[in-house]
């Protein structure tokens, strides 16, 4: 389906708009068209047949009819645009409650090929340049057509060689239309992609501020993003050169030839002895073009604008075509937590394997830790746990279920995760526990923040869990963030419970407060551990090190420190430094 296709389907959602735009526009055209022809009256029947003294009764009511048809297409033309923006707000409205919806559906992996600034410009800058297609370009292009069409016809009533003349301005038009597709093309993708990666780089240099500042890397950002400014004003520059070819120089001509013809017609018929080109005629021809020429400048106007339209639709296409996660509607299962890596291997790209030949089980109520270098695979077994990817060998069974066979809605619905760097959403800390889910009450939030300490993090603030967090929560301490985030994971209730690093960002006091939380809820939950300080994993059933993908090392910790293998150095080195 072509992009013009699919974006008529968005329109044809809200039709009932456009085609009462269209009938305004119908209305302001005919009161437009009207005008000349009573101007034309005046001067044929009233001023040139007059003999001496000029009757002004008819003229006045001529005059009168004349005001009441330019109220009625300032009225016609007030509803034609009302409506027009209207439908198209709506339509924009739409495709990005869509587009956000899928962009949240989408799997994590096209996260991690495409930056978020280029996501961020798909749903705003993109979604914009198409909000102007309807509520500029499509009222434009259509009040043209129909102008064009009407005046057109109205010429060839009244004179068929003008009218002739006139005609041949549509080929041109077609024609010019065509060629200037095929020059811009090239320039408005670049245009856009270029308006992406400033998107994107301004999005990592705002979230990464301090790092910039702290190296003083101020000038050599500062240089990259002229350097993507310069390639987006150069392509532009190209699209504003066929511009101005178009808009004066292109259309100018064409004037100057329709109106030598219009001269010619007019003095020949003029000179011969059966004129029929009255001055009021000539008027109203003169008129005509001259209004047959308006809209068709507008038309060539806003050529770059119905191309960069067409540029974002195909580039917000894109991104909806990419095949998205679809959230099942199907019953949720209640997972108990036994958990089996069988034989599994996994590589984000093609046979780059990051894990390789994994067996782990993780029987309920069991904490299993994951130790190891970076890079060694731990955060690839937490992606495989949640199922943003599935293992390219082997098997993941829950509870003795083949988890490729278990829908995801059904598997993330009894799995918590607490994550290094915990993220804060603006909004309260209540919304921040419940993640404004109808299912977690207030009591609920309450008692799972207390449950992980609360009290560290409402001491002193007037209104307790109401209390206004802004994004990332960067007004709290790091410890409260994680408590928070802690505690929105057990509000959850979840059968399984993953913390990744969920304690090396705090202070040892609030480690405690959470290792002390922490033994009380694990009963019965399943509790994976992705952790660098060892000494809080010392009471885990079963410890995993992990080294380039590979399980070299499996057992609790007394096992392992009598092994005196790796995980024993690691202990021994972090207790020698503590």
């Amino acid at each position: 389906m072509s992009i013009t296709q699919r974006l008529l389907q968005e329109a044809l959602r809200f039709k009932k708009l456009f085609i009462i735009g269209f009938i305004f526009l119908l209305g302001a055209v005919t009161a437009e068209l009207i005008g000349p022809i009573i101007a034309m009256k005046v001067i044929d029947d009233h001023v040139r047949e007059a003999k001496g003294t000029i009757d002004m009764a008819p003229i006045m009511q001529l005059l009168v009819i004349y005001a009441v048809v330019a109220l009625f297409n300032a009225l016609f033309s007030y509803y034609q645009t009302l409506y027009f923006q209207n439908a198209g707000s709506h339509v924009i409205m739409n495709l990005r409650n869509k587009l956000f919806r899928h962009m949240q559906q989408l799997p994590i992996k096209y996260f991690d090929n495409l930056p978020a600034g280029k996501v961020v410009a798909r749903i705003t800058n993109d979604t914009q340049t198409i909000l102007e297609l309807f509520t500029v370009l499509l009222p434009t292009y259509l009040s043209g057509f129909v102008n064009v069409t009407a005046i057109i016809i109205a010429i060839f009533f009244f004179n068929w060689k003008v009218g002739v003349a006139a005609f041949m301005v549509i080929p041109l038009l077609i024609g010019w239309l065509v060629i200037y597709r095929k020059l811009s093309d090239q320039y408005n993708h670049v245009t856009r992609e270029k308006n992406s990666d400033m998107n994107a780089m301004l999005n990592e240099s705002i979230n990464g501020m301090t790092i910039i500042q702290a190296f003083n890397q101020e000038e050599k950002i500062q240089q990259e993003f002229n350097d993507l400014n310069d390639e987006y004003l150069r392509n532009y520059s190209r699209i504003i050169q066929l511009d101005s070819l178009t808009s004066h120089n292109l259309m100018g001509t064409i004037r100057s030839i329709i109106f030598a013809v219009m001269i010619y017609v007019f003095g020949s018929t003029y000179m011969s002895s059966e004129a029929t080109l009255t001055a009021g005629m000539m008027y109203v021809l003169v008129e005509y073009l001259t209004r047959l020429f308006n809209p068709m400048y507008n038309l060539v106007n806003n050529l770059s604008v119905l191309e960069q339209a067409r540029v974002s639709a195909v580039r917000v296409y894109e991104m909806l075509d990419e095949k998205a996660e679809v959230k099942e509607d199907d019953a949720v299962i209640r997972l108990a937590g036994d958990v089996v890596f069988e034989d599994v291997s996994f590589a984000y790209k093609g046979n780059e394997y990051v894990l390789e030949h994994i067996n782990i089980h993780a029987r309920r109520g069991e904490t299993v830790a994951l130790v190891g270098h970076t890079g060694s695979g731990k955060s690839s077994i937490m992606n495989l746990l949640f199922r943003f990817y599935d293992p390219s060998k082997g098997r993941i069974l829950m509870d003795g279920i083949d988890s490729k066979t278990v829908t995801k809605t059904s598997l993330r619905e009894h799995m918590g995760i607490v994550l290094q760097d915990p993220y804060l959403y603006s909004g309260t800390i209540l919304s921040n526990i419940t993640l404004n889910d109808p299912k977690i009450s207030r009591e609920r939030a309450i008692e799972a923040l207390n449950s992980v300490g609360g009290d560290r993090v409402l001491d002193g603030l007037e209104l307790g869990i109401d209390t206004p967090v802004t994004e990332k929560g960067n007004t709290f301490s790091s410890g409260q963030r994680q408590l928070i985030s802690f505690a929105r994971a057990l509000a959850f209730d979840p059968a399984i419970l993953i913390l990744d690093e969920a304690t090396a960002s705090i202070d040892s006091e609030t480690e405690s407060i959470i290792q002390r939380a922490m033994d009380v809820l694990k009963e019965g939950r399943t509790t994976f551990i992705i952790a660098h300080r060892l000494s809080t994993i010392k009471n885990a059933e079963q410890i995993v090190v992990l080294d380039k993908g590979h399980i070299v090392e499996h057992g609790n910790h007394r096992t392992l420190i009598g092994l005196g293998g790796q995980y024993a150095k690691m202990y021994q080195l972090q207790s020698a430094q503590n």
